[in-house]
């Protein structure tokens, strides 16, 4: 009998010992299964129907969505965890992670805050065209950008840029509202004064709590500004909070304000172990990453041929996913940003460049697997979903 794939997987053997122990000695709850079914699925959902209730203007760029379930109850989140957000524009379906912005300690509504992007397909449809009482797909909650009272520091050095700002309103609101015992401090950096979203909830809330600490940075402040400016360096870090110690610094912002303040913490010293970071896409110009071959350029397109499906054209500086999108493909996708490999396909042949921070599994690396939204074809390619 052929041998099945699943067999060369790390430690089969030892976990096919296990569970031929566990059916000799161990209590057979099978019968239960169809009992624990509707609680798992309501906890832990594929799919949720969402209906927008209200939406709030944030800033001139930037709106809040309310969103309830059609068949309530929310499913429970951690705060600094997302959904994933599915719609339709021009015939394609497509989908987008959006923090949750509200506190998992109230389960009536989930607040999602979208910043307008140029040329963002997604967020400009969300911001134009959806309206209250309007209904829309979602993933469950997902992610691990969240606190763990086992591995980290009670107090919380939060560095957000942009609409980066949404999981720290979670995890704010939840320990303030709470009574948690942690500290934090939120650095929040935005080009103009004009961009700061939650300002004045931020002001009030850091002047009516001890624990928490505001700090808005702006790279060109207006006239008569006496707060930070510039950019979220490690001397305003060390500044500001002084002994860097028995702390856990948090991450979510824009690419290049990854590729800036993560060097600039650890020239301080600050071990990676205590630094956490949010996915937030893939890069905007996949040519300028310092892996890209010079020989390929973003415009060149090349055939992908998915098994049994047929084939169409994608150009190598758009990742995969979305040419698979646009192909009338549906590819399961969460975190579209390298890390959650819900939208993992099967490589049978062909290049493509996949750039610097997504997580494959060693698995996935033994047999051809890839993560379609962080995989950019350098070659033709033949697949298999």
């Amino acid at each position: 009998m052929k041998k099945a794939v699943f067999e060369d997987f790390d430690g089969y053997r030892e976990v096919a010992a296990a569970v031929e122990m566990s059916r000799k000695l161990g209590v057979n709850y099978s019968p239960d299964t169809d009992l624990a079914d509707p609680y798992i699925r309501r906890l832990h959902p594929d799919r949720m129907r969402l209906r927008v209730s209200d939406v709030f203007d944030e800033t001139s760029s930037t709106k809040t969505l309310r969103l309830v379930a059609e068949a309530p109850p929310l499913p429970p989140f951690q705060a600094g965890q997302y959904i994933a957000l599915s719609v339709e524009v021009d015939g394609v379906r497509t989908s987008r992670p959006y923090s949750i912005a509200s506190p998992p300690n109230q389960l009536g509504f989930y607040d999602i805050t979208v910043r307008r992007v140029a040329d963002g397909v997604v967020s400009n449809y969300l911001l134009d065209c959806v309206e209250p009482g309007d209904v829309l797909e979602s993933s469950g909650p997902a992610g691990t950008f969240y606190y763990n009272p086992i591995f980290h520091k009670k107090t919380m050095v939060c560095i957000a840029g942009g609409s980066g700002i949404t999981p720290f309103m979670s995890m704010i609101r939840e320990v303030l509202e709470c009574g948690l015992d942690r500290t934090i401090h939120l650095f929040y950096g935005n080009k103009s004064f004009e961009d700061i979203i939650f300002h004045e909830t931020l002001q009030w809330l850091s002047e009516r709590f001890e624990r928490f600490h505001y700090y808005p940075v702006i790279e060109e402040p207006p006239d008569g500004y006496e707060g930070s400016r510039g950019l979220i360096t490690g001397r305003l870090v060390k500044e500001t909070i002084g002994d860097l110690e028995e702390k856990t610094y948090y991450l979510c912002g824009p690419r290049g304000m990854y590729d800036f303040c993560v060097p600039e913490l650890e020239g301080l010293g600050v071990p990676k172990g205590r630094l956490r970071r949010e996915a937030y896409g893939t890069p905007a110009d996949i040519e300028k990453d310092p892996g890209w071959p010079g020989e390929v350029k973003g415009t060149d397109t090349f055939v992908v041929t998915v098994r049994g499906r047929g084939e169409f054209s994608a150009r190598a500086g758009e990742p995969l996913l979305v040419a698979l999108e646009k192909g009338g493909l549906a590819v399961p996708a969460v975190c579209r940003s390298g890390e959650c490999s819900m939208c993992r396909v099967r490589l049978l042949s062909g290049k493509v460049f996949q750039p610097a921070g997504v997580l494959l599994r060693k698995s996935d690396r033994q047999f051809g697997y890839i993560h379609s939204c962080a995989a950019y074809p350098l070659e033709n390619l033949e697949i298999a979903l």
